[in-house]
């Protein structure tokens, strides 16, 4: 087998193996050459060539997303490594493991001038579980010239001795710091960074290894519920009359149903949950804007709980963190092994253990159900608005409402579903999806950036086809993704271009003027067509309702290409056709 002559990069890559890290995204460079030869050239190893490091980092997202495994994008010195920054700050809000290896300089060509070198320690201190910056060796770790001898050799007797033995030290720490990084991302499920000083000549080879490191398994600890935080916990929950569950973002059967649907013979507990929750009980609410958007603030008030439970990633519903904000639940308690957010402001208790430990320990404790019309009450409301929102569609106008209901009503059974930030899963929000569906969605930061580079990461791992709806504007903003050698052919795009970003006419603002459209909504007469062409995607638009309603029917069907349906809808309507939406629930 070939592998890179310099010792640090067998040892990274040997680690890498050992730990069952297999997925490794490369972006082309020179700097970063020791690693691409022992990643591309060890079998273990699946490679990805993509070259612009912003794609490529949301496209590891989207693999690891789906793995549950740590994903790895390499890159050479400079700017190259700035370009992951926006895939790292979704990993780490997001939870998701993925590994940055980037080459830089050696220690003594740093801050002298040399070409493509920028301060790659640390760069992203605030948004990075571990950082790392690795040793090359004694002359470097003391900025001395290859040439040159070590100050402390010239002198001494038996140098050769001496230095060997400072070069395992270095060898020592280089293995056990990427030992700290890789249990890192393995047990807290977020982004690491490795930071590697290669010096030149950087492509040479030998057919056998002059390493043998040795892999630190990762140690986990296990969790319990305190038997005081339980007891209180239990205390609070036997007397209360209004419990909410709010649930945010979780994978596809992460949650015990067993656990669920004993939650949803509770009379006293309703079960908000939200398009990415992934969870599904018939008594649970899915449409949580639909149901409190046209609320009075005497309902609001009659919504508020006592004792507000959540579980899972971020809320997308901006309404209900509003509400819960203004009317504040007694005890707020977060369920997470990692971390609790304080999102409401009165965060009481955060229970350091998975959903799925917590209900098997607390809901067995539960000695009675208390007698409450709170699902009742909200069970009515919700049955008026599924009602009502009926009703609405029946009659509504092609528009990006009416889209979104014909789009959820035929994308075919057990699809992966990646939706786009901004309007797209807000819309999603109001429909009650298809239980088959896994839906995703970047919610950590929320950003445009990387929408479809990480669908097409999803797709390229998972045996289920995908399908990603996204706006114009997310989608001409990684317009790169495409540059992609590795598209199934059963990956789906569905672009809603409403010419500039619709949700802008949603909020507050003045909507009618130069200023709002240049500057906010940035109207554009773009379309997706010619891309399409460039990448050998089958593309096919559609302006009208009866043509999108034929279409539907054979978008879905097997090609031999990616396919990309582009849906044009009236820019000065959509958001006249939502307000109208939610004034007739009311």
């Amino acid at each position: 087998m070939i592998y890179p002559k310099i010792p640090l990069a067998q040892t990274v890559i040997e680690l890498f193996k050992a730990k069952g890290i297999k997925h490794i995204v490369i972006s082309p460079g020179s700097r970063n050459a020791p690693l691409t030869i022992g990643f591309t050239n060890n079998p273990f190893f699946t490679c990805y060539s993509i070259v612009d490091e912003r794609s490529a980092g949301f496209f590891a997202l989207g693999i690891a997303q789906q793995l549950k495994m740590p994903t790895a994008v390499v890159c050479t010195s400079g700017s190259a490594l700035v370009n992951y920054y926006p895939a790292v700050t979704e990993a780490y809000f997001s939870n998701i493991p993925l590994v940055v290896l980037s080459a830089d300089r050696p220690k003594h060509l740093i801050g002298i001038g040399d070409g493509q070198t920028i301060n790659q320690k640390n760069i992203f201190e605030n948004h990075i579980l571990y950082s790392v910056n690795l040793k090359l060796d004694i002359k470097d770790e003391n900025n001395i010239p290859e040439n040159e001898d070590l100050p402390m050799l010239k002198n001494l007797e038996g140098k050769l001795e001496r230095f060997l033995g400072l070069q395992k030290d270095i060898q020592t720490h280089n293995e056990e710091e990427i030992n700290e990084a890789l249990n890192f991302t393995l047990l807290k499920k977020g982004p690491v960074h490795i930071n590697i000083p290669f010096d030149e000549p950087l492509y040479e080879t030998v057919e056998k290894l002059r390493v043998n490191p040795k892999a630190k398994k990762p140690v986990q600890k296990p969790k319990v519920i305190e038997e005081y935080v339980l007891n209180e916990c239990l205390e609070d929950w036997n007397s209360a009359v209004k419990k909410m569950i709010l649930v945010g973002a979780n994978y596809p059967n992460e949650i015990e149903q067993k656990w669920l649907n004993e939650l949803a013979e509770d009379d006293s507990v309703i079960v908000f949950t939200e398009s990415t929750s992934n969870i599904h009980n018939d008594s649970f609410f899915p449409s949580i804007d639909q149901i409190i958007e046209p609320l009075t603030e005497e309902e609001k008030k009659a919504l508020q709980p006592e004792i507000l439970l959540t579980f899972g990633g971020l809320i997308v519903s901006k309404k209900i963190k509003t509400i819960l904000r203004k009317f504040q639940p007694k005890y707020h308690w977060h369920i997470d092994e990692k971390m609790a957010n304080d999102t409401f402001f009165c965060l009481r208790n955060h229970i350091e253990v998975s959903p799925n430990q917590f209900f098997a320990t607390f809901l067995p404790k539960i000695t009675h159900y208390v007698k409450s019309n709170y699902f009742a009450t909200w069970d009515a409301i919700k049955k008026q608005r599924l009602k009502k929102h009926e009703e609405y569609l029946k009659t509504a106008p092609f528009s990006d409402l009416k889209v979104f209901e014909m789009l959820f009503n035929n994308i075919p059974d057990n699809y992966i579903l990646q939706m786009g930030n901004s309007s797209a899963i807000r819309y999603s929000q109001l429909f009650k999806l298809n239980k088959s569906l896994e839906v995703f969605c970047n919610r950590g930061t929320s950003g445009i950036d990387g929408c479809t580079s990480t669908a097409i990461g999803c797709a390229v791992v998972n045996s289920k086809p995908t399908t990603l709806i996204t706006g114009d504007l997310s989608f001409l903003y990684d317009s790169n993704a495409l540059w992609n050698n590795y598209i199934p052919n059963n990956f789906r795009i569905i672009v809603i271009n409403n010419q500039g970003g619709g949700i802008f006419r949603i909020l507050p603002g003045n909507k009618n003027t130069d200023n709002f459209e240049t500057f906010f909504e940035t109207t554009h007469k773009l379309d997706a067509r010619h891309l399409c062409r460039m990448y050998g995607i089958t593309y096919k638009s559609v302006l009208k309702e009866k043509p999108l309603e034929y279409y539907l029917k054979e978008f879905f069907e097997p090609g031999d290409r990616p396919k990309l349906l582009e849906i044009f809808t009236p820019r000065e309507i959509n958001d006249e056709v939502l307000l109208q939406y939610f004034e007739y629930l009311k």
